[in-house]
């Protein structure tokens, strides 16, 4: 069976996870780790890409990003790792992959996903057990939203702004938010929708999307004809 394309569409924040290849580690000094990060500022202003969250584990990273139009992320993403493996590679004397195949990602729904997937990225050091707390970890825009660092390459949602009248107000809610964490169905929901490629959203969610692109964006229910789809 043909793999599907990516599912991109611009205006809608993305969840983006990209792996080291055999879950190798990608970043192991902190010029690695400042390295990819002014490659995705680089290119995320290069390419019409509005950068929400992201944070970067030894061997994979994740992001939340808003594409301007169609080919914004794509453009990024092979911008971003063409030149870091290049750079990774002659830092570490080695050729070859580094990543696992290309980049997973999916459209999430903003009003029900988009600030629990920004939780997630910020907790994915404390679920390895890297850190205790999300805020100690230096390489995610945890930091940022909380007031603890500025970080020019962060753009926020507007669902952010909404959470407070004043920085202070926003910073403490948002704190809130990631202190009381994400239910396992929602961290499930978001991992296996990124890695699959399907749209995350309810239904209505779901149903509109669909009418914006000829991509497929939901699996098919078990035992249910195809119809379309079969051509894809």
């Amino acid at each position: 069976m043909a793999r599907l394309p990516r599912l991109t569409l611009p205006g809608y924040p993305h969840h983006i996870i990209q792996r080291g290849n055999n879950r190798q580690v990608i970043f192991s000094s902190m010029a690695h780790y400042q390295m990819i990060l002014a490659l995705l500022n680089e290119n995320a202003l290069k390419f019409g890409v509005a950068l929400h969250a992201y944070v970067l584990m030894n061997n994979h990273f994740h992001l939340l990003a808003t594409p301007a139009t169609d080919e914004a992320l794509p453009q990024m993403m092979q911008a971003v790792g063409r030149s870091y493996v290049r750079y990774f590679n002659d830092s570490q004397g080695r050729s070859g992959t580094l990543w696992e195949g290309r980049y997973r990602s999916t459209v999430i729904e903003t009003d029900r996903y988009l600030l629990a997937c920004m939780a997630y990225i910020d907790l994915n050091p404390v679920r390895s057990g890297v850190m205790k707390e999300a805020r100690d970890y230096p390489w995610s825009s945890h930091g940022h939203y909380i007031g603890l660092r500025t970080d020019k390459m962060v753009t926020p949602h507007a669902l952010f702004w909404a959470l407070g009248n004043t920085p202070f107000a926003r910073e403490a809610a948002y704190a809130e938010l990631v202190k009381a964490g994400i239910t396992q169905k929602q961290q499930d929901a978001l991992t296996q929708s990124a890695l699959s490629g399907w749209a995350l959203g309810d239904d209505d969610f779901v149903s509109d999307l669909q009418k914006r692109t000829a991509r497929r964006i939901k699996k098919n229910q078990p035992g249910r004809p195809t119809g379309k789809s079969r051509q894809e």
